[in-house]
């Protein structure tokens, strides 16, 4: 259909933002985007345009007292998500960033600064898009968090409830289903810091909430890799292979009935 799209807003923290970056050893630089397969919509720097999607995604989206990243995003998963993703289904993706680094799933619960942020830029986007003749085949959210509360010892069963709530809200808000990419492996030397409750909390949203699904977890064999670029980050490939496998599996959830009924 003419001028229709997949809405996503993308959130979580630094891994969802972007810390990309290549070097002689791990030379592979984020995908040159598919001609018309993705755009950005810039909630907070150019809300009254589309932008051809490009890395550092969401680089000009830092809001002050908001979601506000410090421009520290280098380069994402969404380039390969988006290419794969319209290859996949011929429908271009308009992306929202709302990612903040280091924010921990407390920082993401109804009413907080962070998810009335993100919420605000997904109505905005709805409306510009509504407002200009563009039909939404479907909202959804794509996250990536985990690592800060890995590192503050959140309890698995809090992690699962403040997901819960947020979540909802999102749901209030419009969107239908959560695309989430589990978290990886820690990288550094606290012999006390572990991800695994992390992961298992997400896995166990994924199980039980008939709108969360798993779309990758293959953070958790970078590190085995060599492509961990400090304790929590990842070079660019990483975001690339993980980026482009989440779009796979998400079309795969999509094409067997998976996801909830299109936006009408």
């Amino acid at each position: 259909m003419e001028n229709m799209v997949d809405l996503i807003i993308f959130m979580g923290q630094s891994n969802m933002a972007g810390r990309g970056i290549v070097d002689a050893a791990h030379p592979q630089p984020a995908p040159r985007l598919t001609r018309g397969a993705g755009y950005e919509y810039r909630a907070v720097s150019d809300p009254e345009n589309l932008h051809v999607l490009r890395e550092p995604f969401g680089l000009q989206e830092d809001r002050p007292g908001g979601i506000d990243d410090l421009r520290m995003k280098t380069g994402s998963l969404a380039t390969a998500f988006v290419n794969t993703w319209f290859a996949q289904t011929g429908v271009p993706v308009v992306g929202v960033s709302a990612s903040k680094g280091g924010s921990r799933i407390e920082e993401w619960l109804p009413g907080s600064r962070y998810l009335n942020d993100a919420i605000e830029r997904l109505r905005a986007a709805r409306g510009y898009l509504a407002g200009r003749g563009w039909t939404v085949r479907r909202c959804l959210v794509l996250w990536c968090q985990g690592e800060s509360d890995g590192d503050a010892g959140t309890p698995r069963i809090v992690y699962e409830k403040r997901f819960e709530q947020m979540f909802s809200a999102l749901q209030r808000a419009g969107v239908e289903d959560c695309l989430l990419i589990q978290i990886g492996c820690y990288n550094g030397s606290d012999p006390n810091i572990d991800y695994a409750p992390i992961r298992q909390a997400q896995q166990e949203l994924c199980r039980k909430l008939a709108h969360v699904h798993l779309v990758s977890g293959a953070f958790a064999g970078m590190k085995a890799r060599g492509l961990m670029k400090d304790a929590f980050h990842y070079y660019q490939q990483a975001y690339n292979e993980v980026g482009a496998e989440a779009a796979c599996n998400a079309v795969r959830v999509l094409r067997a009935g998976g996801l909830s009924a299109a936006a009408r």
